[in-house]
């Protein structure tokens, strides 16, 4: 009875919730002492606290198969259904990134395509580290975009198979939802306005030595953000497009000033120095 789904749950993708966990890897959590000591009898309410108290997220891990606690509460959401609401709390709090990660991966799991991208794609402007254990029990951190873009991308993830996700160009066709990029939720909690850096604080001439030195800098930073416009294109994401778009227009206001200026200030110059 204390693994059963609760009784009015609606039923997600024509099925038991709890299905869609893979039958061996559900038979793995509830054999382990964390779904029998931290789970039974776990209300929608008492599930915050036990994500809030999360340490890392991931699969199982190890040849006997452990599960790990993330999965465990996933699998417990998915027993007790919560309501949408409270799910979405889960995600729109900026507090506790693996309450965030927990409700995100959860909500993957049982919502429709249009609520997914609407929900998940703002998270891609979050870039706080976490935690992941892979099958081998070792630890790698990767970042909250991250763990977004895989969700959203993988067909198995944290030794789920996800339910198939309709394409996004899709939705887009049929005006279910606006173009990348257009709008995501600009009014969001979870989308901070972004603080352009200051301008700089010098003005000199081309021929000066210390107009040299900042040419030549401003060359190598060029390098710099043509190596990661490759890697972008080799992976592409919406955070490295975000990043090299960024910093290549900070290096077009930077020649813009060389053109522009007509003397030197040589005390900026020397506090520039000093911040090396």
């Amino acid at each position: 009875m204390a693994n059963k789904t609760v009784k009015d749950a609606v039923a997600v993708h024509g099925s038991d919730p709890q299905h869609i966990i893979d039958a061996i890897v559900r038979q793995r959590i509830r054999d382990s002492i964390y779904w029998k000591e931290e789970c039974f009898a776990l209300t929608a309410e008492r599930v915050v606290d036990k994500a809030m108290a999360l340490k890392y997220v991931g699969g199982v891990y190890g040849g006997n198969v452990k599960p790990t606690p993330f999965l465990c509460l996933v699998l417990k959401l998915l027993q007790i259904q919560p309501e949408k609401e409270i799910i979405m709390e889960f995600i729109r709090q900026e507090e506790f990134k693996y309450v965030r990660a927990l409700g995100a991966f959860y909500f993957r799991l049982v919502a429709t395509a249009k609520e997914i991208f609407g929900e998940l794609e703002p998270l891609y402007k979050d870039y706080r580290k976490i935690l992941f254990q892979d099958r081998m029990g070792k630890f790698e951190v990767i970042h909250v975009d991250e763990f977004i873009d895989r969700v959203l991308r993988e067909e198995r993830y944290c030794d789920v198979i996800l339910p198939r996700l309709q394409k996004r160009l899709v939705l887009e066709e049929t005006n279910e939802l606006e173009p990348r990029g257009v709008s995501v939720k600009e009014d969001s909690a979870v989308d901070p306005p972004l603080h352009r850096p200051p301008p700089l604080p010098i003005r000199m001439t081309t021929g000066t030595e210390e107009g040299a030195v900042v040419a030549r800098t401003l060359r190598h930073v060029d390098k710099i953000v043509k190596g990661l416009a490759i890697d972008a294109s080799r992976h592409p994401t919406p955070a490295t497009a975000i990043t090299v778009e960024m910093i290549g227009s900070r290096i077009d206001e930077v020649e813009t000033l060389l053109n522009e200026v007509i003397d030197v200030d040589y005390d900026s110059l020397h506090c520039l120095e000093d911040k090396r």
